[in-house]
């Protein structure tokens, strides 16, 4: 953490809240609820969380308006609208820079003369650029990647160490690709033949825009023809795979795990929780969201909530979910019946 202190004055007027307790008190870093100590600033964003609010040690904490009112005891609560986006400016404040790359080419690095590279860019021990391949003004190529054959790489895009761009693939400005990533496999293309099966050419690209972050060891795959498409500021977690002619809409969240088939398309907005999968060939509307280990068989209107294997609306599962309980309630009143019945014909 940077060596800075802020007030909880100071950071009620960052994030927008209003102090409850002390606006002088002082905060020199941030910390999880259970490991803050007095000079630490920390968050509680539910209610249903508020047990801990007890035991805290945090001398400042970030609460959402349904603890507007919680006793303060000997620390300092911030209220704000939105905790999680309150905390995440803060805790930018102090972190830690991660360290700068240093513009300029490896001498281990292996960059074809027919490559272009703008202004500032940095290339890393042992990585490969293509011929024909453009880097953007003030891109990071990290060691050991590989940029192939008329790729182009935006400005200020960070490739950190071990990504793979195969060839005439695009990637924006302004994105972030962590270690393992692979954009631009073949798709998995393949048909019955006479002599078992036979690959079906990939000719596409992927084509990923402006300000998208790539988690470890995602796997994009390029287009059977045309474009697999990630549009802007998409945000994709580590152990995800994109198949072929998929487009994923802007400012879609994919996690852990989730995995999308050929020529699938994600509107604006769309979640997928860890471990979904959405069918091929399929659509899911703007601002959908898509429960974990959930599948998605057939397409959905914009702000549906699916849930389950095959996934279904919320109100379906649930409706599903608690017939069982159901039953056995009309089950037990069934025999209690039975039982009074029975003694009324016994008295008869």
């Amino acid at each position: 953490m940077k060596h800075i202190s802020m007030t909880a004055s100071e950071i009620a007027a960052l994030v927008g809240g209003s102090v409850v307790g002390d606006p002088g008190r002082v905060i020199t870093g941030v910390e999880g609820i259970r490991d803050a100590a007095p000079e630490h600033l920390s968050f509680v964003g539910s209610k249903k969380y508020e047990d801990q609010l007890a035991t805290a040690k945090a001398g400042v904490i970030l609460v959402c308006k349904d603890l507007a009112g919680a006793s303060a005891a000997d620390r300092t609560l911030i209220v704000c609208d939105s905790v999680d986006y309150a905390f995440a400016q803060v805790a930018a404040r102090f972190a830690e820079e991660p360290p700068r790359a240093v513009p300029g080419v490896h001498p281990s690095a292996v960059v074809d003369p027919g490559a272009k590279l703008g202004e500032g860019v940095s290339v890393g021990a042992n990585a490969v650029i293509e011929a024909g391949a453009e880097i953007g003004d003030g891109a990071v190529i990290g060691a050991l990647c590989y940029i192939g054959h008329q790729v182009k790489i935006g400005a200020k895009t960070q490739l950190y160490p071990g990504v793979t761009v195969m060839y005439r693939c695009t990637v924006g400005a302004q994105c972030v690709l962590h270690s393992g990533v692979v954009i631009g496999a073949d798709g998995f293309g393949f048909v019955p033949g006479p002599r078992g099966l036979v690959k079906v050419p990939q000719t596409g690209i992927v084509e990923i825009r402006d300000d998208v972050e790539i988690g470890a060891n995602t796997t994009i795959d390029r287009a059977r023809f045309g474009k697999t498409v990630i549009k802007d500021n998409v945000k994709i977690d580590d152990q995800v795979m994109v198949a072929h002619n998929v487009v994923v809409g802007e400012s879609s969240i994919l996690v852990a795990q989730s995995g999308i088939a050929g020529s699938a398309e994600l509107g604006r907005g769309v979640v997928l929780a860890g471990k979904a999968g959405i069918n091929g060939h399929i659509s899911v509307g703007d601002g959908s969201q898509i429960a974990g280990t959930s599948s998605v068989m057939r397409s959905l209107p914009p702000k549906s909530i699916a849930l389950g294997t095959p996934a279904e609306s919320q109100r379906e599962f649930m409706y599903r979910y608690s017939l069982p309980k159901k039953m056995q309630k009309v089950e037990a009143k069934l025999k209690e019946l039975e039982a009074k019945l029975a003694e009324l014909n016994a008295k008869a």
